[in-house]
């Protein structure tokens, strides 16, 4: 497959392509989903339109879906032709990062997933589509933006994305620049003494962070930590939004956490639209408890189809749909619960892989 030429100028900030678009929700390796989709949207199998239209992806392509390699070669060949763009999620971090997390076992090793294989469905990677996908992936931007528009995958954060701009711009690599940005932050985590609190609480509960069953307190150095590592790192602002301290721990990703996604969206005030996946949000017809069970649902006292923010002009097109492999397991089957959508633009219409469509 022909090598992407994506300059490094296009990074971290790229121009939006003009026209009509469909902004598609995080895919999380469900072929079946976006080829349902794709089609209630009118492409073909190459990504072209009869209107003329566009696809834009926010990112998490991949990870706990049954086939994550189609979903990221499917995408990659549009973004190649120009009938598509895509933007970087945190999923796709990791991969770039070569970090094994809760679902990605398809890229690095099938039976490495806690020893309980619940994701052994996945299919697995080859090595010579793992450098093609890794050499496709450096070069996508964190976000795209035209005058009435942009797309990012969890938080438009200005500041974060200056910090980033002269870094990315010059052709360092993600890998190069988060790195260089974490090792900042635990500097930072040292010198204020938290890394020795934190550090004392997890062995006091070491046993316990992966163990779902498990009952944890409120664990304040823990909680102080991983604010700290999240927020003062542009690229994880951008790719998994920004973070507080959370009321109780959450259970997230294979382990329990002391913090929460905090909503950068109350503070937007810009005139461009936001668009944007990560937040894992629930159709009308769907009850977290139903789904994922005791997942971090942040916009659940929104409604499903609400926009955000102080001019309501943030949108969440995440419908959860990384979570059928929990309805599946559960013997769920269709019509699920969880959903993949896109949101038209400038239309404002939500469609679905279920063929519903709706107005906002």
């Amino acid at each position: 497959m022909q090598r992407a030429t994506v300059a490094p100028s296009d990074r971290p900030v790229a121009r939006l392509f003009d026209g009509p678009l469909d902004v598609i929700g995080d895919v999380h390796g469900e072929i079946g989903a976006l080829g349902a989709l794709i089609g209630h949207l009118g492409y073909a199998e190459d990504g072209r339109h009869p209107a003329g239209r566009r696809t834009v992806f926010v990112g998490d392509l991949c990870d706990r879906g049954p086939d994550s390699p189609a979903v990221l070669d499917l995408v990659m060949g549009w973004v190649q032709a120009g009938r598509a763009q895509c933007v970087l999620g945190n999923h796709e971090l990791n991969m770039l990062l070569g970090e094994p997390k809760h679902g990605n076992g398809w890229l690095f090793d099938r039976n490495h997933e806690l020893g309980n294989g619940e994701f052994l469905h996945s299919r697995a990677a080859t090595a010579g589509r793992r450098a093609a996908w890794v050499d496709f992936l450096e070069q996508l931007p964190l976000a795209l933006a035209r005058d009435d528009l942009r797309v990012v995958h969890a938080c438009w954060d200005e500041a974060a994305l200056s910090k980033l701009q002269p870094l990315l711009s010059a052709g360092a690599t993600y890998r190069e620049v988060y790195s260089t940005l974490d090792r900042k932050a635990h500097a930072l985590l040292h010198e204020s003494g938290i890394d020795g609190r934190a550090a004392r609480e997890v062995q006091a509960f070491r046993h316990a962070f992966k163990d779902r069953a498990a009952v944890l307190p409120m664990l304040p150095a823990c909680a102080e930590e991983a604010t700290l590592l999240q927020n003062a790192n542009p690229v994880k602002v951008i790719t998994s939004g920004l973070e507080g301290p959370s009321e109780r721990p959450i259970w997230a990703g294979g382990r329990w956490r002391m913090t929460c996604r905090a909503r950068w969206w109350n503070h937007y005030r810009d005139a461009p639209a936001v668009v944007m996946g990560h937040y894992w949000r629930l159709d009308r017809r769907a009850r977290a408890d139903d789904v994922t069970g005791d997942w971090d649902y942040p916009l659940g006292d929104y409604g499903p189809y609400d926009w955000m923010g102080p001019r309501r002009n943030v949108f969440c097109v995440d419908y959860s749909v990384g979570g059928r492999y929990a309805e599946r397991a559960r013997g769920g089957q269709p019509p699920y619960q969880t959903r993949l959508a896109a949101l038209r633009w400038p239309e404002r219409e939500l469609c679905f892989d279920d063929g519903e469509r709706r107005l906002l």
